[in-house]
């Protein structure tokens, strides 16, 4: 994807505030590119881990974490709840509680 795509998800993605969450399609429509949101997961899986920033803060559609059962979701699920995020016992985010910025994610 192209430099102006990057720099507009790692934006949003810095505005993600500490204990919330948000899907990659929100993502990628607060970043404005709607219907993208597997270039988000694409970049945010290959993100270098010195910029520091809160990927684990993003997850799939329903509050699923990717790939469950792996070592990067144990790690992503780890980081979550450090954060103050609870999961269900399927390893799913309450969105409705949890899922930013709210207004995407009323009942």
């Amino acid at each position: 994807m192209a430099p102006e795509f990057e720099h507009a998800v790692l934006r949003a993605l810095r505005d993600i505030p500490p204990g919330r969450v948000s899907t990659y399609g929100t993502l990628a429509a607060l970043a404005g590119y709607p219907r993208h949101a597997r270039h988000v997961g694409a970049l945010l899986g290959r993100l270098p881990a010195e910029l520091a920033l809160p990927w684990f803060r993003v997850v799939g559609s329903g509050g699923r974490i990717a790939r469950p059962g792996s070592e990067g979701a144990d790690y992503q699920r780890l980081l979550l709840e450090q954060d103050g995020i609870e999961l269900d016992g399927k390893g799913r985010v309450d969105l409705f509680r949890y899922g930013w910025p709210p207004q995407h994610f009323l009942r």
